[in-house]
């Protein structure tokens, strides 16, 4: 393909050589270009690509795409310069793949808790309809049946738009995609033509990346801006700020305040939860399989994206109830003697306090929290989290979660320093598989054992190396023989 027609959209300057030429793939990465491809070099956080630009020309690269002129680079190489080569890989990857967005229904989800389960209750309704699904997530991705392994909640650029064109390739008709704030800000989603955007909620997390609870409203509210339409929780305090963001048709939804779709009767139990929902004057019964309020607003995000989409609320009803929940999102295991654990990804203080509090719902006895924060992740919230565990539990064992480069024992300290500020009782076992059995062994009949952090995760992260751990598969063996 010809390197001009692939930067159209993006601003640039020729250094040398000539944009006329034809380019055979795009690369980010030195370590698979091949001769005729174009290089661009992306500043990381942990590296820059402009150090391998004269690595990826030795691998035969005719073009380079930088924001500023690599050291030693022979003049039969093109060299064009951009202001943000994120931005420009982003761009050329929809234009060399042939806007595969386009060619379907994409819905993208974003919000600090809630994206995954809200794109699993929309795919139940689209396969309910017989539609074709791809799903782009945390957990995996998925082409109809198929399960493709995922890094991140949103690929890279060139990866999501591959995928897209796969989707595309395999008759795929609606695609649902988890969208990160991360992605949105570093340029991953540019260019992708979404039809309908979902705000599930916005809470403390990511100040790491983003500084401010402001910086990380603006990069969310970057999805509503580019979306054709757009469904938003009003009863979150960003909502009303994403609704003026929205650039199209809005759709709303609420429990306590006033919105086009609204749930009330709300009634939970541990076998999950039931509410009336009124839409255009009419009450309609709605059966979830996972329990909690917040499975309520997971749920209605889900329906006003589905009714958007101009699907009836009978067939949403019915592919609601179709859901059996999702793998880590408070996925629980019963013991015969009469407890049982949930296992979930709450990993933000709101997550926590949600599961928490569905739990006191239906818990018949104690709560006992097993839970930890992750590493080189954002520090403020870790006290805060200690806080909340302590104050939604009868009692509490403070653990690991993916401690990274980080010493865990550090974390775990900055945990404790919240929890001291509760009545609860506690105490510190780093090793996860060791805080998991003694939860188990602490449990009587009526009791809840929350294991809060990882969900679907199938693997701890150390400094010096990664390891295989499930959480549901510590519990299972925890329980032994009693495990139902």
């Amino acid at each position: 393909m010809e390197l001009k027609k692939l930067l159209e959209g993006v601003h640039y300057k020729v250094s040398q050589g000539n944009a006329t030429i034809e380019v055979q793939k795009i690369e980010y990465d030195s370590r698979k270009v091949t001769a005729g491809d174009v290089f661009v070099c992306i500043t990381g956080f942990q590296t820059d690509g402009h150090k391998y630009a004269a690595k990826a020309v030795e691998s035969s690269a005719v073009a380079l795409i930088c924001e500023h002129m690599p050291e030693e680079i022979g003049e039969e190489v093109t060299v064009i310069q951009v202001e943000n080569t994120r931005e420009a890989l982003a761009i050329m990857v929809v234009h060399y793949y042939n806007e595969p967005s386009k060619k379907m229904h994409v819905i993208g989800v974003t919000g600090t808790n809630g994206k995954t389960t809200t794109t699993y209750l929309m795919k139940s309704v689209l396969d309910h309809m017989g539609k074709k699904v791809g799903v782009v997530g945390t957990i995996e991705n998925r082409i109809g049946d198929k399960v493709l392994h995922t890094e991140r909640t949103t690929p890279e650029s060139k990866e999501l738009q591959e995928l897209l064109d796969t989707m595309v390739k395999e008759d795929v008709s609606h695609v649902v995609m988890e969208v990160s704030s991360h992605s949105l800000d570093l340029h991953r989603v540019q260019g992708i033509a979404y039809e309908i955007a979902i705000f599930t909620n916005l809470t403390q997390d990511h100040l790491d990346y983003h500084k401010t609870m402001e910086n990380y409203k603006e990069a969310k509210s970057k999805l509503f801006e580019r979306a054709n339409k757009s469904v938003i929780n009003l009863d979150d305090a960003a909502g009303s700020f994403m609704k003026e963001k929205a650039k199209g048709q809005v759709l709303t939804f609420a429990v306590e305040n006033n919105a086009d779709l609204r749930a009330r009767d709300i009634e939970i139990s541990a076998d999950g939860t039931d509410f009336s929902l009124t839409w255009e004057e009419k009450e309609y019964h709605v059966h979830l399989s996972t329990p909690g309020r917040f499975s309520v607003y997971n749920a209605l995000g889900a329906i006003g994206a589905c009714l958007l989409l101009g699907i009836s609320m009978v067939d949403i009803t019915l592919g609601l109830e179709e859901n059996h929940g999702v793998a880590g999102r408070f996925q629980a295991v019963r013991s015969k003697k009469g407890y049982q654990a949930v296992v979930d990804y709450a990993h933000t203080p709101d997550g926590l306090d949600n599961i928490l509090k569905t739990a006191r719902e239906f818990a018949k006895g104690r709560i006992i929290t097993i839970f930890g924060c992750g590493g080189d992740r954002d520090k403020t919230k870790r006290p805060i989290m200690g806080e909340i565990a302590g104050n939604g539990s009868d009692y509490c064992i403070i653990t690991s979660d993916n401690p990274r480069t980080e010493d865990p024992l550090t974390i775990l300290s900055e945990v404790e320093t919240g929890m001291k500020k509760t009545q609860c009782q506690y105490e510190i076992i780093a090793d996860r598989r060791e805080a998991i059995l003694e939860g188990a062994k602490l449990a009587k009949a009526g009791d809840v054992i929350i294991i809060a952090g990882k969900g679907h995760e199938s693997y701890q992260i150390f400094k010096d190396c990664t390891i295989h751990f499930d959480d549901m598969e510590e519990i299972r063996k925890a329980f032994g023989e009693d495990c139902i």
